[in-house]
């Protein structure tokens, strides 16, 4: 079956290329991109079309960092830094997810929000809690979600209450990738949270099920000082962070890396070497006092930066605000050099927040022919019509000024959820 949605179509097509389509066709076959089309051709015809006037047609956005027992408390205790607040708002909580029935009741809220916020794509942890992570995996696919979630592994460095034995999570992670097996859009990926709660033993269990099983590795790399002197401590024998996931084979090009605050010209090139994916969260850096990361640099340095919401040590769900915040510090980056070149573009941000994504998820970018269509209707026609504004310039004007309540439309595998 032919239809097509009509609006103003952007789409991210390098780092810095946009490809802009006003007042185009996008047209779709079963719900799989058949073209972008000025007029329709004549053996398109016939399509049903849903036209969206003056509004904005992007690519649904892809978070590439988020902790979905943290969604809760979004907001809270954001005078904190880091590790003073995991003791006091994200263990606790986390805690909480044990139970089954109030795993579903809040993984089933964030699913709806993040539909609600043009998220449609996502990597995503979980807590230590087998049944609760599947649980989580469930209500994402019900809700039109894929990507990847985490099973959390912990075992030190974490409350006695939250704590895994090795060997439980040993076996706990076993169980649950055995209970993923009856997913079909959103697949495992390792998580140990981040070196300092994972044991030797543990994260050489981990290299071996990552290679025996080929699966993709998510966790955190420098994001704060006290951070990385802990590593310093509990792995005498690495001379930096990265080297701890490098040893024990989760440093890769299936490998996502949280923050990167602090990674300095070796870790980056490490990072470039091997191929592994820094994630930018910009708002729980600035949030939780960790730093500003160098995202010009990386980006300049040939880094593959995804951005992430890190919810809730961000503040939004929204990946709109995100990419304003990505923006925003690169500025403060430079200003307090006055290094104007570690500014950052909207064509970049937007990229970061959409194509990126999906290319980690091995897919084309922008709105590749033959795929099902990912896509948000963003309807921005209620701010001033001012007549030197470009479709580019309305993007980035969305990006500071507009949110879930902009959005009228949500496309994800090929399917109106909104």
């Amino acid at each position: 079956m032919l239809t097509a949605i009509k609006g103003n179509i952007l789409e991210a097509l390098s780092l810095d290329t946009l490809g802009v389509h006003p007042h185009s066709y996008l047209v779709l076959e079963d719900g799989r991109v058949a073209g972008i089309y000025l007029t329709l051709p004549e053996t398109m015809a016939e399509a049903q079309v849903t036209d969206f006037g003056d509004a904005l047609i992007l690519q649904s956005f892809s978070d590439m960092h988020l902790h979905g027992p943290q969604y809760e408390y979004m907001g809270t205790g954001m005078d904190r830094p880091l590790l003073e607040w995991l003791e006091a708002y994200a263990f606790p909580t986390e805690a909480r997810y044990a139970d089954p029935v109030y795993a579903r009741e809040k993984y089933r809220t964030l699913a709806h929000d993040l539909i609600q916020n043009g998220t449609t794509r996502v990597c995503m942890f979980s807590s230590r809690h087998t049944d609760g992570t599947l649980i989580l995996m469930e209500e994402l696919e019900k809700a039109g979600i894929t990507g990847y979630v985490g099973k959390v592994n912990m075992d030190r460095d974490a409350p006695d209450y939250l704590r895994e034995t090795t060997e439980e999570s040993q076996k706990e992670t076993l169980r649950w990738l055995e209970g993923c097996k009856g997913f079909t859009k959103v697949k495992p990926i390792l998580t140990p949270r981040f070196a300092p709660s994972c044991s030797d033993e543990l994260l050489t269990f981990l290299g071996k099920l990552k290679a025996e099983r080929d699966l993709p590795v998510q966790s955190h790399l420098s994001e704060n000082l006290g951070e990385i002197a802990l590593v310093a401590k509990l792995f005498p024998d690495c001379g930096q962070y990265w080297e701890v996931y490098d040893k024990y084979g989760l440093f890769d090009s299936r490998t996502l890396m949280a923050h990167c605050v602090h990674s300095d010209a070796r870790e980056r090139a490490a990072m470039s070497r091997k191929g592994v994916w820094p994630v930018h969260c910009a708002s729980s850096n600035n949030s939780l006092m960790s730093g500003i990361s160098p995202v010009a640099d990386m980006l300049r340095e040939g880094q593959a930066i995804c951005l992430g919401s890190d919810v809730s040590g961000g503040t939004t769900l929204s990946m709109l605000r995100t990419m304003a915040n990505s923006i925003s510090a690169a500025k403060d980056r430079g200003s307090m050099t006055w290094d104007y070149d570690q500014a950052i573009s909207i064509e970049q941000a937007y990229y970061m927040a959409t194509s990126a994504g999906q290319t980690f998820f091995g897919l084309k970018l922008g709105f590749p022919e033959g795929e099902l269509l990912h896509a948000i209707v963003l309807d921005d026609t209620g701010l001033p019509k001012l007549p030197s504004l470009t479709l580019r310039d309305r993007l980035l004007r969305a990006a500071y000024r507009l949110d879930d309540r902009h959005i009228t439309a949500v496309y994800s595998e090929g399917i109106r959820r909104r």
